[in-house]
């Protein structure tokens, strides 16, 4: 490990998914109010304004991609069109005061990518921290830290990753953003899908209590309204310090768009009253691409390939634009090898970069549980908010088909390869669920663990979104007491399940083993909510499974 990789825990620390079938006003509303309510109070005081921070994300070795939106004028709120064309000059330098400037250019902010900026940054050294910023009319925006890869052939001693799922503006505040800021110890942050969510104010699970309403109030169907919505989360003071410390590497799950996506449509979407389907698609994935510090891979995607030198290779999942339909479990339709969750090409494209990877960890950045899941004999009073949460049938069903469980056959033809190839030190790295676990992944779950592990897998759970305890409506913790043996005793592949707390993980990584260390905070509702460590899982180099450790690295 090098020095800038210390044991660390924040010194402030103290010792669901709802299926909503209620549909928002038409997209053609009226803009004006919404788009004025994403900005803060002092939009219309001084313009050009950098008011949503800066960010950076998907390092290379070489470079790394700079991102800010500049407000070149009060009128020219997120998702108005309005607004002039604004050159805007970016400058990265190896000090924070910006006097070693190693390179500088500019770009146009233009009202056709909504005035958000890009900058593709290139010939910078490996494994080095820089600091940039961007300027415009006679303003500057706030500076932000970024970090480059280790170069592709590097021998690298550690690395240590952010990891997060899932934050409802509305159900909460971003103190887990806020916490992994503070570390100072980040090369990089995961976001695993569910940046944003696409409802309209209190429609999504809130424990029945707003706790900051959403603009715009409607559901977003329109370009306009997922650039506005964008543009409200951009305003959160704990995203922006994340943003400004670290790069993000981050994918899409479902909510970036609607709630159960799949290639031709999703649960949250009625074709004709809300749009047509492929419209609001493509409107969700420019404004994404425009607001998220990520390169579009291949075919505007979020499916691609990143490298931290001989020690990781991080393939990165888009398990919404190809998948075939979710379908109910019990009509033999889940083991269909005509449908897919990931598309044949994407597929073949991760089935190959783990064969021929030569790092000695292959992360997977994957938006939904690959590990099978199923449920034994829970409670009537506790099975049907489970089934809330996890989209599963409320008749007790114990599938969720909107997971790998759904497309068995992408399943097993990933872990048939990972096994006949002797693959080792696959950890897929998972966001969605909400909840917590810790798992290997099992080629036949059904005679684990006589059979073997092909890989592990953990599970982050939500920063703000509704678990268990919230749809319960009980302490938390209550219901994890329960469930979570349970979950076990039916499911031997699962080290680990905690259904009820919000939080976030740190990924730390060396040659010997892949360690996440769970932190939890002690009330989404509060923005100063404190972290607390939880637990610690890691897989040791060459095991295909999780083992329980006791303290953070």
């Amino acid at each position: 490990m090098t020095s800038r990789h210390r044991s660390h825990i924040d010194p402030n620390t103290p010792a669901p998914r709802r299926r909503s079938v209620v549909k928002a006003a038409a997209a053609g509303a009226v803009l004006a109010a919404p788009l004025a309510a994403s900005l803060p109070a002092r939009a219309a005081e001084s313009a050009p304004a950098f008011l949503h921070g800066v960010a950076s994300g998907d390092p290379l070795p070489d470079g790394v991609l700079l991102w800010t939106r500049v407000t070149p004028a009060a009128d020219a709120v997120p998702g108005s069109g309005l607004g002039p064309d604004t050159p805007v000059e970016w400058v990265v330098a190896t000090d924070k005061a910006l006097t070693n400037i190693v390179a500088k250019g500019s770009v146009t902010a233009t009202a056709a990518s909504d005035h958000t900026v890009k900058a593709d940054v290139r010939g910078l050294a490996p494994a080095t921290d820089y600091f940039f910023r961007f300027s415009t009319g006679g303003t500057d925006s706030p500076t932000g830290r970024t970090r480059t890869a280790p170069a592709a052939d590097a021998a690298v001693a550690g690395l240590r990753f952010g990891v997060v799922s899932c934050a409802n503006w509305e159900a909460g505040h971003f103190a887990a953003y806020r916490h992994l800021a503070a570390r100072g110890d980040l090369d990089a942050w995961l976001h695993l899908g569910d940046y944003i969510y696409e409802y309209g104010t209190g429609q999504y699970g809130t424990r029945d209590t707003v706790v900051r309403p959403h603009a715009p109030a409607h559901e977003i169907v329109s370009l306009a309204d997922y650039r506005t919505r964008h543009g409200r989360y951009k305003t959160d003071p704990d995203l922006q310090a994340l943003h400004a410390k670290a790069p993000v590497v981050a994918i899409w799950d479902d909510h970036e768009f609607a709630n159960d996506t799949w290639s031709g449509g999703a649960e949250n979407h009625t074709e004709g009253a809300e749009g047509a389907w492929a419209a609001r698609q493509s409107a969700a994935k420019q404004a994404y691409f425009e607001w998220m510090p990520v390169r579009p891979a291949i075919a505007g995607t979020t499916y691609r390939r990143l490298r931290f030198g001989k020690l990781v290779d991080l393939s990165l999942l888009d398990l919404r634009s190809f998948r075939s339909q979710q379908v109910k479990f019990g009509n033999g339709e889940v083991d269909d090898p005509e449908r897919t969750l990931t598309g044949r090409a994407q597929l073949d494209w991760l089935k190959a970069g783990l064969k021929s990877s030569d790092t000695t960890w292959r992360l997977v950045g994957n938006s939904v549980m690959i590990a099978p899941f199923a449920i034994g004999s829970l409670s009537a009073e506790l099975l049907k908010p489970l089934a809330e949460l996890l989209g599963l049938p409320k008749e007790g069903l114990a599938i969720n088909t909107d997971q790998w469980d759904g497309y068995t056959d992408d399943r097993r033809e990933l872990l048939a390869h990972l096994r006949s190839n002797a693959i080792r030190n696959t950890v897929f790295l998972t966001g969605d669920i909400h909840m917590a676990w810790a798992n290997d992944v099992p080629v036949n779950a059904g005679t684990y663990p006589l059979s073997a592990s092909a890989a592990t897998e953990f599970v982050v759970t939500s920063v703000s979104s509704d678990n268990l305890d919230d749809l319960v409506k009980v302490p938390e913790g209550t219901v994890s007491a329960v469930a979570a043996p349970v979950i076990r005793a039916a499911n031997r592949h699962v080290h680990w399940v905690d259904t009820d707390r919000h939080g976030y993980g740190v990924l730390d990584i060396t040659a010997e083993r892949a360690q996440m260390d769970y932190y939890v905070l002690s009330d989404r509702t509060k923005p100063d909510a404190t972290s607390a460590w939880a637990r610690s899982y890691r897989t040791r180099s060459g095991t295909q499974k999780v083992e329980r450790t006791y303290s953070p690295v």
